[in-house]
């Protein structure tokens, strides 16, 4: 095995609670790898949606975009957030899209 391919089917490091320690070694590979992990089932294009989304909120401003906002740029509800996520924005999306942890608010709840 190549060390490119060696790279795209390995996890980088995490922390205890399962978040990259290094955002610069994101990528979609990365994200399906982590998705794999936390979710019972692959990845869909609304989950695409937010995981893309939040990724670029993150990496223009730094920080988690607020849920409402999050919900109205994508066109997907909070109900359907909530369905796609059940583990929670920050379990789910925000790990798969490579978000530090100390970036989230312990108010990036469902409203």
């Amino acid at each position: 095995m190549s060390s490119v391919e060696k790279r795209t089917t390995s996890l980088p490091p995490t922390d205890e609670e399962g978040f990259l320690t290094r955002g610069d070694v994101w990528s979609e590979e990365v994200a399906e790898l982590l998705a794999k992990i936390l979710m019972p089932k692959d990845l869909t294009e609304d989950h695409w949606k937010v995981i893309n989304y939040m990724r670029k909120y993150y990496l223009e401003f730094e920080s988690v975009p607020p849920v409402r906002k999050l919900a109205r740029d994508t066109g997907i509800s909070l109900r359907e957030l909530k369905a796609l996520f059940p583990e929670g924005l920050t379990r789910g999306p925000c790990r798969i899209a490579g978000i530090p942890r100390h970036i989230i608010r312990p108010s990036f709840l469902y409203p």
